[in-house]
């Protein structure tokens, strides 16, 4: 061999070392983490001051002391849930507080604020696993800037570089998931067999009106409602409405209500024995009282079953009735809230339509979201679609909440939307079979997130028990 082929030869191993070296320096970053942090309610301890916990107050993030003895507003602020990152991204998460805002860093500071829905928000929400320094511990790494990770600073909660302090990084930075000091949201949120849950945020409360199940063939008479100021804790407030003695076209099958405010009433609209009514009262509360004596939407009007009000309100005040089971329709109502020009009503195309339409508005486009199957199906579920008017063209955007067999979810549908005030952050409610043996006349109400992605389309619901 000659002098210039071994030297060939040993510059291409010298080569090949260095780019193995390279290759070797790029893929490994940062490194896989086994840690992970199941969703749900769940409070976080610190490895290095055992007894504190991550917990929130006045709006800041911060470490403190929380036992048996703590209070129970004290507990609460050290209860988190857990979601799926805000921002998306493998093996990250985001923290929700029992008022419905989130972690988030903005100045390296660590703050509960509301969802602003910006992509600068949801990015400063979400977090990435990694291990811990103790076993089983977890750190949050920024998912928007990597390097730095949450760490507690004389009780304070901070997003600091890696750098900082190295002796005590490490353990300042890594926390212990522990079951959460209160109980999170639990599935059902109100007690007893409800579905159809209709939710509204009125007064600085949430409401709820169901339909009343557990009667053969839906047959219940009466309207009851529910209200909370943390979707957590819900008061009942009793029957508002009873078809038998006080709507005299109907005593049956009181179903799937909705409710509207204007001009200081109250407009509750309600299915009875498939045909749509109107209540007014001058609480959220009732008591409401028919305000036609007959139906605003009688069986028979048009195609399909007259069932399934929902009124949205539009940014100019325009105020619109959707409705339908096997037809979607449409119309404007007029500005007395119970009444419309009949010539106006519009038939909506929208794939796999069943019934349920619910209509909203985010960022300039108007969202229609109805359930599809049978309701005694436990394939009963949730598509949507969206357009720049309130009555379309529609576009099928998917499917956004169906069955888990594996939590023995089955059947939700039959839903409805909420924004939480002065944000970002939306909640979904809706019934499944109540469980473990629940079915089509005896269901169960629940409330879970409702997340969006950048370009407006709506993330698949995940639901929780």
């Amino acid at each position: 061999m000659t002098t210039i082929h071994r030297r060939r030869r040993a510059v291409s191993r010298a080569l090949t070392v260095c780019l193995a070296a390279s290759l070797l320096t790029v893929t490994a970053g940062e490194p896989a983490s086994a840690a992970e942090i199941p969703t749900g309610a769940r409070s976080l301890q610190s490895v290095n001051l055992p007894g504190s916990y991550v917990r929130h107050s006045n709006y800041l993030g911060s470490v403190a002391a929380v036992g048996a003895s703590s209070s129970a507003q004290a507990k609460s602020d050290a209860t988190f849930t857990v979601t799926p990152g805000l921002a998306g991204g493998t093996g990250c998460v985001s923290f929700q507080a029992a008022n419905g805002m989130w972690l988030r860093h903005r100045d390296y500071r660590v703050r509960l604020e509301a969802n602003s829905g910006s992509t600068t928000f949801l990015a400063d929400a979400t977090f990435c696993v990694r291990d811990g320094s103790a076993a089983g511990s977890v750190r949050l790494e920024s998912s928007n800037f990597p390097g730095r990770y949450l760490r507690h600073r004389n009780n304070e909660l901070w997003l600091d570089p890696s750098t900082t302090n190295p002796g005590t990084f490490a353990a300042d930075s890594s926390f212990q998931v522990t079951a959460p000091w209160v109980a999170g949201r639990r599935s059902p949120v109100i007690k007893g067999l409800y579905g159809d849950p209709n939710i509204a945020y009125l007064n600085g409360r949430y409401y709820l009106y169901p339909t009343t199940d557990g009667y053969n063939g839906w047959s219940s008479t009466r309207f009851k409602a529910f209200s909370s100021t943390d979707l957590l804790n819900w008061t009942d407030h009793g029957t508002i409405l009873d078809l038998g003695p006080q709507i005299s076209w109907s005593d049956s099958r009181a179903w799937a209500p909705t409710i509207a405010y204007r001009n200081g009433r109250y407009y509750f609209y309600f299915c009875a024995d498939t045909n749509i009514g109107v209540a007014t009262s001058t609480s959220p509360t009732g008591p409401f009282t028919d305000a036609l004596g007959r139906p605003l939407v009688a069986a028979g009007f048009r195609s399909g079953q007259m069932i399934d009000p929902h009124v949205f309100t539009d940014d100019d005040g325009e105020a619109y009735l959707y409705w339908g089971n096997g037809y979607a329709y449409g119309v404007r109502l007029n500005a007395d809230m119970i009444s419309f020009d009949a010539a106006q009503v519009r038939t909506f195309s929208l794939p796999n339509f069943r019934e349920a339409p619910f209509a909203f508005k985010r960022n300039g486009i108007y969202y229609l979201s109805y359930s599809v199957d049978d309701t005694r199906s436990e394939n009963y579920h949730v598509e949507y679609a969206t357009a720049t008017s309130p009555f379309g063209p529609w576009t099928h955007r998917g499917t956004i909440l169906s069955k888990n067999l594996g939590l023995g979810v089955k059947g939700p549908g039959h839903h409805s939307v909420v924004k939480a005030p002065n944000s970002d952050t939306w909640h979904i409610a809706y019934h499944r079979f109540a469980i473990p043996a629940g079915d089509g006349m005896n269901r169960e109400v629940t409330v879970d997130a409702m997340r969006f992605n950048a370009d407006g389309t709506i993330q698949p619901v995940v639901p929780t028990l």
